[in-house]
């Protein structure tokens, strides 16, 4: 009784820190918020390849047909800090945050099955925006300021089962829920009341993905791994209500006539997303993967919509390439020579558009790159580790009126390993 009373409490703790995570990023003003890589802290740390998974009994978000590899119990909590620093072509901006990355438990299945089950952040939503138009003269003539928070959370329920010798298959469903609040603040010159909108939305939906994973050993202990996830197309649904109202400033934002309260509801169409990767590798010593995926545009409209007409989206991709190494992973003199050793890079195109001139004509991609590595440090029984992962990158550039972000993650994951089921050796 008292240990399930502390499973549900540390759940209920999860839960209550995802609600909170806050972002910084002014590209989150777009639709659900900025998309949270689906990473663990070890796929990130070899430049987010995990198509073809990782170490034995590790793992892998990306496909869930990796499942199948669990031979011993799992469990895996993580938590992320990331610092960020925001600048354009006049001003810097830093900022950091702290928050909760996954909560995982994974069960195996007699010898060819597994499943997962887990809790995640989803997207976030947390930014600040001021846009400033100016007269002939160089006169400020308008002001507006969009602000955001929130975001969505998905909990997921995914098996892993191999069909036969080498081959494994996979699917995950996952459920997607949470809470996002938008704002848009415009103030005319010579105007004595500006006017502000607001939206609060509830988002929620179902998602499933499908993978394959093959594996074939090769001559030396070497082995060739391929494999494949799809994301299947998917549309969230939102509902709430939008607001517009007048507001005098003379004394801080006082609220003054309602000119619109009503019900409003919306969408968010995520195309389908195709992971491939490649990998080779000796068993627990080494291993190098390359993993390519690509997506279709996102579509939302209703209360989605985006109110700033300097972003967009359009298609996205990106490359991944990684790779781990052990110097001996039974070494009994060297603790060191035990510990994982992962390093990784990654060029993706987020999607993203953004046009400096803020009339719709002259949009340009946001573009993201980013190196990471970290260390998987082996705990008592060998089997169970704590993780580090370290990436730096940047997004975006300063050019035609941008923005450039510069971020540093870190990531700290601890993986409990163990047998719940074992023969009684006594009767």
């Amino acid at each position: 009784m008292i240990k399930n009373l502390s499973v549900l409490i540390i759940v209920l703790f999860c839960v209550n820190a995802f609600a909170q995570k806050t972002n910084t990023s002014p590209y989150s003003i777009l639709g659900i918020g900025e998309e949270i890589a689906t990473k663990t802290v070890e796929e990130m740390s070899m430049g987010g390849s995990g198509t073809v998974g990782s170490y034995e009994n590790q793992l892998s978000f990306t496909n869930p047909a990796t499942y199948s590899g669990f031979r011993l119990t799992t469990y895996s909590i993580a938590g992320q800090n990331r610092g960020l620093t925001v600048k354009d072509a006049l001003t810097t901006q830093k900022s950091s945050n702290a928050n909760l990355s996954y909560l995982i438990l994974g069960i195996p299945v007699g010898e060819k099955a597994g499943f997962v089950f887990g809790l995640q952040p989803n997207t976030s939503v947390g930014y600040s925006i001021e846009n400033t138009i100016l007269d002939s003269e160089g006169e400020v003539s308008e002001i507006s300021l969009y602000e955001g928070d929130g975001g969505t959370n998905r909990v997921f329920l995914g098996a892993g089962y191999q069909v036969s010798k080498g081959l494994s298959v996979g699917l995950e469903g996952d459920y997607v829920f949470g809470n996002i609040d938008n704002s848009i603040i415009n103030q005319l010159r010579d105007v004595q009341l500006g006017t502000k909108y607001v939206t609060d939305t509830k988002v929620k939906g179902f998602g499933l993905k499908t993978g394959f994973l093959y594996k074939k050993d090769l001559k030396n202990d070497l082995y060739l791994s391929l494999g494949g996830s799809f994301e299947l197309e998917n549309e969230l649904e939102s509902e709430g209500h939008e607001y517009l109202y007048s507001v005098s400033f003379a004394n801080g934002e006082s609220p003054r006539d309602t000119i619109l309260n009503v019900s409003s509801k919306g969408f968010y169409n995520k195309p389908m997303k195709t992971s491939l990767g490649i990998g080779v590798g000796k068993v627990k010593k080494w291993a190098a993967s390359l993993d390519y995926s690509f997506q279709d545009k996102i579509e939302l409209g209703g209360n989605l919509l985006n109110r700033n007409p300097k972003l967009a989206f359009r298609k996205s991709s990106q490359f991944s390439l990684g790779g781990f190494y052990i110097p001996k992973h039974n070494s009994i003199s060297s603790y060191w020579d035990r510990v994982i050793y992962r390093a990784g890079v990654r060029s993706q195109q987020t999607g993203i558009m953004v046009d400096g001139t803020g009339n719709g004509t002259q949009f340009n991609d946001v573009n993201d790159f980013g190196i990471s590595f970290g260390v998987g440090l082996p705990m008592s029984n060998e089997i169970s580790r704590l993780n580090l992962g370290f990436e730096f990158g940047k997004r975006g550039t300063t050019d035609n009126g941008l923005i450039e972000e510069s971020y540093f993650n870190f990531k700290l994951g601890l993986l409990l390993s163990n047998k719940w089921f074992r023969k009684r050796e006594i009767n």
